[in-house]
């Protein structure tokens, strides 16, 4: 599992990178896209829609079932990525590179956790 220095982690498994202070795009884990299984669908959120955090912002479709993508910062949603709409495997393929949008106006990130710290919670799910 993959779990790069430079993200911020969150319970629910979505990555944060912050493009400024009050900038930041998300995605799913390496951990969320293996657990998931093949995607097949994603449906996006709506352009600034205000998302919340720990709320569902929007869903992803596996071959084994429909899963919430929670907002791991609360935010509003300046761009979604499109092109996940015709190919989702992205995120299959490079979890880190297929975010799935960006939010302006980033709060409540305090307990994101760090690459190390989100390792290891991950060692305890899988127990």
């Amino acid at each position: 599992m993959k779990t790069p220095n430079e993200l911020k982690y969150s319970k629910t498994h979505e990555w944060v990178r912050f493009i400024s202070d009050t900038e930041a795009e998300v995605g799913l884990t390496d951990y969320a896209q293996d657990a998931l299984g093949d995607l097949v669908f994603v449906n996006l959120p709506e352009i600034d829609t205000e998302a919340a955090k720990e709320e569902t912002i929007c869903d992803v479709e596996s071959v084994k079932a429909v899963s919430d993508v929670y907002a791991p910062v609360s935010g509003t949603v300046t761009e979604v990525n499109e092109e996940l709409l015709d190919a989702p495997e992205k995120i299959n393929s490079d979890p880190y590179g297929a975010w799935l949008f960006r939010l302006s106006d980033v709060a409540d990130a305090d307990d994101l956790m760090d690459a190390d710290a989100y390792a290891a919670f991950c060692e305890t799910e899988a127990n």
